[in-house]
């Protein structure tokens, strides 16, 4: 089963037990993900990198709301954001342990073999061909330049 199938299926049982907050998000994300197909020209469905990439954006967009949300005093705002974004995380795979982190990069700086932060570029490129969306790049970004630094 695709992920576009899961959602869709997620959809559904959503519409059978009356969830209106979870029907709300499900359908929000099977719209990003048709202007997605739409905007790449494929008339069917996205693969399911594709439609992570998809759901990575609408996970950003929530917590950069509830950031906004915290500064501006609304609390109520902010938790039914949190309730969105945690429906969202449901939809990616498991992302890396900061353990698990830190090795990859030790791993891939010894491949890449950088010794100074002007390899950073190359570093990241490789590295984030092997997180492949398990992590976000401030995460990755922020761990090499820990380790080159």
């Amino acid at each position: 089963m695709t992920l576009q199938e899961r959602i869709d299926a997620d959809l559904k049982d959503a519409m059978r037990a009356k969830d209106a907050g979870r029907l709300g998000v499900l359908r929000m994300l099977k719209s990003a993900l048709k202007y997605a197909a739409i905007e790449k020209s494929s008339e069917d469905q996205l693969d399911d990198a594709a439609a992570s990439q998809v759901i990575r954006k609408q996970i950003k967009q929530r917590q950069d709301s509830i950031e906004s949300f915290e500064k501006g005093g609304r609390p109520e705002l902010a938790a039914k954001e949190k309730e969105e974004l945690e429906i969202l995380n449901a939809y990616l795979p498991k992302g890396l342990s900061a353990d698990e982190l830190a090795a990859l990069v030790r791993e891939t700086i010894a491949e890449a073999g950088a010794t100074s932060k002007v390899q950073m570029g190359a570093v990241m490129k490789a590295l984030q061909a092997k997180v492949a969306g398990r992590a976000d790049g401030k995460t990755l970004s922020q761990e090499v330049s820990r380790q080159l630094g």
